[in-house]
């Protein structure tokens, strides 16, 4: 019963996460990456510290560590996205994020010595195609913008794979807090690099900030470090690769973007991948 809230649990998030495509997308127009992330992580932490409250007084070495390196780990990947973005396309960008799901069970295997399960790895591959076929177009030469993108997946397999470990022995409200907090500093010193905070921001721009830290940020990563604890983390990387079907849907309803047989061919792929990653096989007696 556990497991099953897990991976509702993180459906839950792909769904929110797939709604931050359009957010991202809005807040983009007024203010700079490094800004949305001050302002995201800053919200994040502060709502996270409220949740961990009293517990904060009670932090061990062993959480504050595990908190930091979780957070490093969450700041690379969005930093680097966001800057390797500048040097490549939309599509090319969503692809190699989205290899983080080929790149965790890899880690798991030689960093935490985990066996490769064949379904894992068959849905881990399906997945990874059909993100392909839903993003990637006939373009595909290798650029730096590409290999930043690629070294942000893997920050973001690192975050979801110390997840599941850090999960099982750390409290999730003070892991939380600490890898939301360690991702603000680490993003306050990014955006003093890049130029300081641009602060003229409309209406619909201050809504989207506020969706992404406190709904895509603050409410997933709590979701994502409470399921993660009942669900193996190759699978729990499958099934958030799900945030691309739903980036691509509401980009449909709200975007108005055109629906095309790829992004239903892809999306078929995506579903199939977590089923297959889920599915038990009998032997029959």
């Amino acid at each position: 019963m556990k497991k099953i809230l897990g991976i509702i649990g993180l459906i839950i998030v792909t769904i929110i996460w797939g709604g931050g495509f359009v957010a991202s997308d809005i807040a983009l127009k007024e203010l700079s990456p490094f800004t949305i992330m001050f302002f995201r992580f800053l919200i994040a932490a502060v709502l996270m510290g409220l949740l961990a409250n009293k517990k904060i007084t009670t932090i061990t070495k062993d959480e504050l560590l595990c908190g930091f390196v979780l957070g490093t780990a969450l700041f690379a990947g969005f930093a680097l996205q966001i800057v390797g973005l500048k040097y490549t396309t939309p599509s090319k960008n969503a692809f190699l994020t989205a290899t983080n799901v080929i790149l965790v069970p890899i880690i798991a295997y030689f960093i935490g010595r985990k066996k490769l399960d064949k379904k894992s790895i068959v849905g881990s591959i399906m997945a990874l195609v059909g993100v392909g076929i839903l993003s990637l177009q006939s373009d595909f030469s290798v650029g730096i913008g590409d290999l930043l993108t690629l070294l942000g997946a893997v920050g973001f397999a690192f975050q979801i794979y110390l997840t599941g470990v850090f999960a099982e022995r750390i409290r999730p409200s003070i892991l939380n807090f600490l890898q939301m907090l360690t991702a603000f500093i680490l993003s306050f010193l990014g955006l003093l690099f890049s130029g300081g905070i641009i602060l003229d921001v409309s209406r619909q721009g201050i809504y989207a900030i506020i969706y992404l830290g406190a709904i895509s940020t603050t409410l997933c990563y709590f979701l994502q470090t409470t399921s993660q604890q009942y669900v193996d983390e190759t699978k729990a990387a499958i099934i958030l690769s799900m945030e691309s079907v739903f980036g691509t849907l509401f980009s449909v309803l709200i975007l108005s973007e055109k629906i095309t047989p790829r992004m239903i061919i892809g999306g078929i792929m995506i579903l199939s991948a977590v089923l297959i990653s889920e599915l038990k096989f009998k032997k029959r007696t």
